[in-house]
Parts: structure tokens; C-alpha cells; sequence
């Protein structure tokens, strides 16, 4: 196959990289057209001030903040917490070091999603429909839309089970109830995509207060909770470990999150000059690396916590969030303990609900060209998650519910090489991005930690086929 080929926006201003075809739009073949971008209503729907002084560089950079907390919350989703509350309570602090490095690899992935979006003016769904075959690209939106069903799903039961612990509703009714909430958030879109920015920010935030409060209560032995950031062999040959382990990394680089960020960047009306594409990259990538270091902080702490109030001697360990719920108060000796856990569900719940219907929707319109409605697409991509969840919590109650959570997240990690690799190709190929790829040592780094994922997905799929 050889290598892809885009018309970046430094190459349109004559540095570096392939030439802008020199053809109209009828004599142009489609690969060589950006096309309709996805999210039309909101594609550099914002603007970016300009300026020299330094009051106009840090308005610039505020103007930049926000895609990134839309993708953070994907790092603290329900899924998350099934498998860090599991991990936490079995192993104590020893998958500390997992979170660690997933949320490290996570955030060179999202920088180079970033790159992909500014630098070529296109989606990392619009690049590969541009770049590989029909069959190649069925393929790679067949999977995306695995890994979505699956986060949804994630979502539906850790919002269910948030309306059960706080409002005593029934499983089935808390699940039913979530194929209208994201409706409502989404309606936020008309005010602008800066009004939905902010209702994030929000959610992300009242997670974050509630688990500095949790961790205020805990009082973990530091000494103790550090030593789990130090790698164990155990991780890669004890099967159970391993299994939540790659469930974290599945939990914690998530593959729509790279569709969505590359999309979602281009919501800024940023120069398209070779410096001014350049500072946007700069000022996003540090939006997004600042966003993904609370998500590391969430996710810690989840385990953290899980850790210090379910891992003892002679107690059985915690796997399930409507068990962590009712022990939280009692073990940490605080009344409204066991609330704010819940709080900081549904909050997680709601929010990633939000991020995962726009990465349906930019999916679907990169991969095949297909525009739905917003609603239309939450819609779809709901319904399509409720089954199972309504047949597990029917079934199997809220132990089910657990089970099929961490399950999820297993799911998720095994669809990522099938993002992570297309995206690689485009960002660390100069003839792909000319001078705005990324350099050599980056590069190295980049496979380096694909190489990583991918070892570990084979690792596990061989551990479930033999066990």
C-alpha cells in the first residue's frame, strides 16, 4: 500500500509535502477533495483571536480549551470505573502503574489525532476513506462502530445503576431512561458548540471535586499508594490481573476518541498560515494533554480509592458499583460518602454519553458519508446498547450489569489497533503531513506504544482462547 497522501494546509501556503492538485473540483478525482467536514454546523465555528502581545496569546490558548475535556470524559466513563473499582479491590494498588502508562499513551495518541485534524484539515474517518480501499475502510468503520456500541453500553449501565444507587429506580427503568438524556444535552448544539464545551467542563469538574473529596476522607497510605506505580511482572502473567489490566487500557485509550478529537478540533477558526496551524497544534495538544491529566487523576484516584476501602484482609473483594456504593459511608465513616460516589457517576455517565454520540455521528459521516441528525444517531446508537444491557440486568441483575461492564471495556481495547494504526500512518509519514508530521523520535515513541496495545490485545484474546 503506498503511502497516504494529503493537501495540508502548510502545503496550500507552499512549504513541504505534495502540491495542491492544480485541477477544478469536477476534473479532481474524490480522493484529492477534503469534502463537507464532519459537524458542519460547528466546523470553525469558533474564533480564535489574533495577535502578537501576550495578552493575545493567552486569550488565543483559552480560545483552544475545551475538545480536550469532550475526549477526557471518554477517559472516566462508567467502564472505567467497573474495571478500576474491580482492579482496586482484588489487587490493591498494583495496577496504579497500568493507569499510569495507559493515560501517558493516551495522550501521545490524542496529540497525534490533533495533528491529523489541523494539519490536513480532515477527520482521522475522512483520512482513511480518502487513503485505503472501500473494503479496508468497511472493515475499519465496522470495528469503530463495535467500539461505540460498546462504550454506549458502558454508559446505559453506569447511568442506570447512578439512577438506581441515588433515585432507587429499577435497573430495566434507569437503562430505558437513558436513550432520552443525551437528547437533551445535545440540544445545547443550537447554542452553540462553546454552550456544549461548557456543560462538559462542568460534569468533568464535579467528578474531579467529588473524588478529591473521596480521597480527603481515605487518608491512603502514601508510601503504599506510590509503590503502585512501580511495574510488576504479576500484570503480564497472572491471568486475572491481566484481564483487568488490558480491561484498563481498553477503558483508558479509547479508539473513537481519536476520531472524535481530530474532528472536533477543527471547531476553532485558526490560521491556516504554516505558523498559525502550527500554534494551533501547540495550544491543543496542551488543552488536551491538561484534560487527560484530570482524567489520570479520576482514574487513579477510582482505584485509589477502591484500594484503600475494599482491599483488606479477610474481606471479600468489591467488583461491583452498587456494592462499592453501600460500603463507601460505612468504611470511610462518612455519611454522604456513598452519594457522592453516585453523584460522580451519573455526572460520568451523562457526559461520556455526550462525546460518544458525536464520534458515532463523525464515524459514520467520515467512514460513509451518511448524515444523520444528532438525536437520530444517539437514537440509533442506543438502542443498539440497551438490548444486551436490558437482557443482563433483567438476567443477571446488577452482578450482570458489573460483569458486562468490564466486558465492555475488554471490547473497547481490542478494537484499538484497528484506529491507532490508520492514524500512525498519516502523522508519522512526512509525504503524509510534509513538514507538519511528526518528527523521527516521536515517531519511534508513537509505534512504539501501538506496538504496546497490540501485544497486549494478541495476549489476551490467546489467555481467553486457551483458558
Amino acid at each position: 500500500m503506498p503511502p497516504p497522501a494529503f493537501t495540508t494546509h502548510s502545503q496550500i501556503n507552499g512549504e513541504g509535502g505534495m502540491p495542491k492538485p492544480a485541477c477544478s473540483d469536477m476534473e479532481c478525482p474524490d480522493q484529492q477533495k477534503p469534502g463537507v467536514p464532519s459537524l458542519p454546523q460547528v466546523h470553525r465555528s469558533i474564533a480564535v483571536p489574533q495577535g502578537s502581545s501576550r495578552s493575545a496569546n493567552a486569550r488565543r490558548m483559552l480560545a483552544f480549551a475545551g475538545p480536550g475535556y469532550l475526549v477526557a470524559v471518554g477517559y472516566m466513563d462508567p467502564g472505567n470505573w467497573a474495571t478500576s473499582i474491580a482492579g482496586g479491590s482484588q489487587f490493591g494498588y498494583s495496577l496504579l502503574t497500568v493507569i499510569f502508562v495507559s493515560n501517558l499513551m493516551a495522550m501521545l495518541f490524542q496529540a497525534a489525532a490533533v495533528r491529523l485534524g489541523l494539519a490536513s484539515g480532515r477527520d482521522l474517518a475522512q483520512a482513511c476513506r480518502e487513503q485505503f480501499p472501500p473494503r479496508i475502510n468497511l472493515m475499519l468503520w465496522f470495528f469503530c462502530e463495535i467500539a461505540i456500541v460498546a462504550c454506549n453500553l458502558a454508559e446505559v449501565l453506569g447511568m442506570a445503576i447512578g439512577l438506581n444507587l441515588l433515585f432507587g429506580l429499577p435497573l430495566i427503568v434507569g437503562v430505558c431512561i437513558t436513550v432520552v438524556d443525551v437528547m437533551l444535552i445535545l440540544a445545547l448544539q443550537s447554542r452553540g458548540f462553546r454552550a456544549l464545551e461548557a456543560v462538559v467542563i462542568g460534569l468533568v469538574a464535579l467528578i474531579g471535586i467529588c473524588f478529591g473529596a473521596q480521597l480527603m476522607w481515605l487518608h491512603p497510605p502514601l508510601a503504599t499508594m506510590l509503590s503502585g506505580f512501580i511495574p510488576r511482572s504479576e500484570i503480564v502473567t497472572n491471568p486475572e490481573i491481566l484481564y483487568l489490566a488490558v480491561g484498563i487500557v481498553g477503558a483508558t485509550v479509547m479508539p473513537h476518541n481519536l476520531y472524535l478529537h481530530s474532528a472536533i478540533v477543527q471547531t476553532r477558526e485558526h490560521s491556516t498560515t504554516p505558523e498559525g496551524t502550527r500554534q494551533a497544534i501547540r495550544f491543543a495538544t496542551i488543552d488536551s494533554t491538561v484534560a487527560l491529566g484530570l482524567a489520570l487523576f479520576v482514574n487513579a484516584a477510582i482505584l485509589v480509592v477502591a484500594a484503600g476501602a475494599f482491599n483488606r484482609p479477610g474481606t471479600p473483594p468489591v467488583t461491583e458499583l452498587s456494592d462499592a456504593y453501600h460500603l463507601l459511608s460505612p468504611v470511610l465513616g462518612v455519611g454522604i460518602a456513598s452519594a457522592v460516589f453516585g453523584t460522580a457517576l451519573l455526572a460520568s455517565g451523562l457526559s461520556s454519553s455526550v462525546t460518544g454520540t458525536l464520534a458515532g455521528q463523525i464515524v459514520m459521516e467520515g467512514f460513509l458519508q451518511i448524515r444523520l441528525s444528532p438525536a437520530m444517531r444517539a437514537l440509533l446508537t442506543r438502542l443498539i446498547a440497551i438490548v444486551p444491557a436490558v437482557i443482563a440486568t433483567a438476567w443477571y441483575g446488577s452482578e450482570g450489569a458489573s460483569a458486562l461492564l468490564v466486558f465492555s471495556q475488554v471490547v473497547l481495547s481490542m478494537q484499538l489497533p484497528f484506529a491507532i494504526v490508520p492514524l500512525l500512518m498519516f502523522t508519522t509519514r512526512r509525504n503524509a503531513l510534509g513538514a507538519l508530521t511528526f518528527g523521527r523520535p516521536m515517531a519511534i515513541l508513537l509505534w512504539t506504544c501501538a506496538i504496546v496495545v497490540v501485544s497486549l490485545n494478541l495476549w489476551m484474546l490467546q489467555r481467553l482462547l486457551w483458558a
